[in-house]
């Protein structure tokens, strides 16, 4: 209950889909009943049992009242004059006009309800995706690095959808069908009371039953979530790695893993499915044994003179419709209960606090001064480990300082501290002397700029993925930003120049030219602080040459810390840094490190001069 109540917080005001539900589904059930209760005085005409003195009892024009009689009797009175001005044959023509129009005021009114309840359902599933996507890409790295990301995406499309299916049962189940009941009913014991207590003590036995049902699926619908994600998350690994998987010949273990979890998920899908399929059935079983019992016991009545044969057809026809809110109910709450589980799994998802936040009161870094200081920091990216021990050097604003060393020895992790992915387990980094902790988030990101090895672009134009996030981006801003870049000329030589899309992930595009535009990104950004991470490694000599260019551009005058495995591309830096394990062995300019014997450095310097 408390998942529904919490979905239901995203249609607030939730009142302006609500009271027009309400009063459109009110009119709909009344003038539905209402097709039903003229088959009485039509059978009477029909089977000629209004003779002229039943007619000349109801010429009586009935005092006003609110009461079920009164407008009965206000119906039959007009119905009399009907009988005795125009005879029966008038009176049938009278009734089947009545008929005409209340049942297309009652299909209006369901037609009103039904839009009403389809707003309401995209309004609110709208919201609640939008709420669940902010939440997701507010989170942290290491949320990312623990999950996987085919079942964050699982979450956001199916779960949302299972959950946008079942939000309309909500209206249904709380409202629509239980007020039809009602109405129903409230007709039923005007028509005969004995008859109706005789029905209310058969079908709350059917009601336990289809419930427990109901109860049970929860679970189940659970376990049909989470395997159906997955079921994705698996899909999203292979397509990602499909170079991989045919390189290494690896197809077989790929169909045995995809095959073992689509097993599951069959398996839990039928066993939700069986029980789910047995509510419905069940009900309209138990919806037929009712109606049998009551023609048993109405015909006796019938029978013996207690009931007119009329009433009893009206009285059967109008019970009938009795049973297809109860089916509704049931169906309702078996979409409710699978709806419920997935907005469970959402709601884990938005209700995950980032582990990397701005804290309350953080400082607004409006520019960036001095310097960035590592002081003495630690991290380890699970309990007890420890990926960088008492890292400490100082970055001036102006300068660069380069970080070099083994694969995993920690170059990557000191980036991510510094644009704050990462918070460090020991130590801190200071911008201007302020801890980053204690700065805004956004106002820190604002200052910095990325060039990594993987050029991250989009399914964009050259001119979005270059202007990105900026929606007041010029023509001459981008242009400027790409020939500082080394990418105008290629360009200008694509399909549509600066409005050519490039594909998923760039793959229209050549490695050289993606990590271009990549740098042309950066210096649209225009940040203060540059961060270069393996920017050229997976360039061939005559694209590293043209990038290499650009990042000199890129670099005039910006703070820079550059991670690099060709030392060619960071000879000219203030300082360099040779990490191994995680620490500090050796630091200096170029010459001096090559002046270090046995020193890391030279010889990494020696093995590239080979």
């Amino acid at each position: 209950m408390k998942i529904l109540l919490r979905l239901l917080t995203y249609a607030r005001p939730i009142g302006k889909f609500a009271v027009p539900f309400a009063i459109a589904t009110v009119f709909a059930i009344l003038f539905g009943i209402i097709n039903f209760t003229l088959i009485i005085p039509l059978l009477d005409v029909l089977f000629g049992t209004v003779g002229e003195t039943q007619a000349q009892q109801i010429l009586q024009k009935p005092e006003p009242a609110l009461s079920f009689d009164f407008f009965k009797q206000f119906f039959n009175y007009y119905f009399g004059q009907i009988i005795r001005e125009h005879g029966k044959m008038g009176a049938l023509k009278f009734v089947c006009a009545v008929i005409f129009v209340s049942v297309l005021l009652s299909n209006l009114f369901r037609y009103l309800a039904q839009r009403t309840l389809e707003h309401f359902r995209a309004y609110t599933v709208c919201n609640f995706r939008q709420d669940a996507f902010d939440k997701a890409i507010a989170l942290d790295l290491s949320y990312y690095a623990n999950e996987r990301k085919g079942n964050v995406m699982s979450r956001l499309t199916n779960d949302v959808q299972e959950v946008e299916s079942a939000i309309s049962s909500v209206f249904n189940a709380v409202f629509k069908e239980p007020v039809s009941l009602v109405a129903y009913f409230v007709f039923l014991f005007a028509m005969s009371v004995q008859l109706t207590m005789f029905t209310l003590v058969i079908i709350p036995v059917s009601g336990l039953i289809i419930g427990g049902i109901s109860k049970r699926l929860k679970g189940q619908a659970r376990e049909v979530q989470a395997s159906l994600g997955t079921l994705l998350s698996i899909l999203d690994e292979t397509f990602g790695g499909i170079r991989i998987i045919a390189g290494f010949n690896a197809f077989g273990y790929i169909r045995g893993k995809f095959g073992q979890e689509n097993e599951h998920y069959r398996e839990a899908l039928r066993r939700f499915a069986n029980r789910r399929e047995l509510a419905s059935p069940f009900s309209e079983f138990a919806g037929v044994s009712v109606v049998a019992g009551i023609l048993l016991y109405g015909g006796s009545l019938v029978l013996s003179g207690e009931f007119g044969a009329a009433s009893f057809i009206a009285y059967i026809i109008l019970f009938s419709q009795v049973l297809r809110p109860i089916k509704e109910i049931s169906n309702s709450f078996s979409q409710l209960q699978r709806g419920i589980a997935a907005g469970r799994r959402v709601f884990e998802l938005i209700d995950t606090v980032p582990a990397i936040q701005s804290k309350p009161g953080a400082v607004w870094k409006n520019a960036f001064e001095r310097d960035i200081e590592f002081r003495n920091v630690s991290f380890g990216y699970l309990p007890g480990t420890k990926t960088l021990q008492h890292i400490s050097f100082s970055l001036p604003k102006g300068k660069s300082v380069a970080l070099v060393g083994e694969s995993g020895g920690g170059k990557s992790t000191i980036a991510d501290l510094l644009t704050r992915f990462y918070d460090p387990t020991e130590g801190g980094i200071l911008i201007d002397g302020v801890d980053l902790r204690d700065c805004n988030l956004d106002s820190l990101r604002q200052h910095l700029g990325i060039v990594t090895q993987e050029s991250i672009l989009f399914n964009d134009t050259i001119f979005n993925n270059i202007a990105f996030g900026d929606p007041a981006a010029t023509q001459a801003q981008v242009e400027q930003a790409a020939r500082i870049a080394n990418a105008h000329e290629f360009i200008l030589r694509t399909e549509n120049g600066y409005q050519t899309n490039i594909g998923d992930r760039g793959m229209k595009l050549s490695g050289g030219q993606r990590q271009r535009l990549a740098i042309a990104r950066a210096v649209y950004k225009n940040p203060p602080i540059l961060i270069l991470d393996e920017a050229t490694s997976a360039l061939d000599t005559e694209s590293e040459k043209l990038v290499q260019e650009a990042l000199a551009n890129l670099m005039k005058g910006r703070t820079t810390l550059v991670i690099a495995h060709r030392l060619s591309t960071i000879q000219k830096a203030d300082e360099i840094l040779v990490i191994k394990d995680g620490r500090i062995v050796e630091r200096g300019n170029h010459e001096e490190l090559l002046e270090v014997s046995n020193g890391i450095y030279r010889k990494l310097s020696l093995l590239q001069a080979i």
